[in-house]
C-alpha cells in the first residue's frame, strides 16, 4: 500500500506522457498505470471501483456518466510540451479538489471542469 500523503488517486492511461507519471510518483501520489491493452470499459471500471481520477488524452471518455467512471482529466496539451503539462497539472491538483463526478479539460496553464453526464 503506498504511503501517499495526498488524497488524490490517479489512473494514467497508456497514452499519457511518462514525465507526468514520474512527477506524480516523485511527489508520492497514489498512482496506477493503465494495464496494457485494457479496454475503455475496464479502465472506467478501475477508476470507479478505486475512486481514481482517470488521466487520458483520449476524447472517448468525455461522454462517460458518473456511475461508470469516478473522474476524468482529459489532457489537451501537446505531447511535446511535457514541461507545460507538468506545471499545469501541478497547479490543477493544488487548486482543485472536487474531482468526484467531474471531467476536467486541461489546457496549457488553465482548465475547465464540468459534471460528468448522468445516466438516465
Amino acid at each position: 500500500m503506498p504511503s501517499s500523503t495526498h488524497n488524490h488517486k490517479f489512473l494514467l492511461d497508456e497514452n499519457v506522457h511518462k514525465k507526468l507519471y514520474v512527477y506524480l510518483k516523485e511527489n508520492e501520489y497514489d498512482i496506477k498505470l493503465a494495464p496494457k491493452g485494457a479496454s475503455d470499459k475496464q479502465l472506467a471500471s478501475i477508476s470507479k471501483a478505486e475512486n481514481r481520477i482517470f488521466v487520458t488524452n483520449d476524447e472517448d471518455f468525455t461522454d462517460y456518466s458518473d456511475n461508470r467512471i469516478y473522474s476524468v482529466v482529459w489532457l489537451r496539451i501537446a505531447q511535446g510540451e511535457a514541461d507545460i503539462l507538468i506545471s499545469t497539472f501541478d497547479k490543477l491538483i493544488k487548486n482543485f479538489n472536487n474531482f468526484a463526478g467531474r471531467i476536467v479539460i486541461l489546457k496549457a496553464e488553465r482548465w475547465n471542469d464540468f459534471p460528468l453526464t448522468k445516466e438516465i
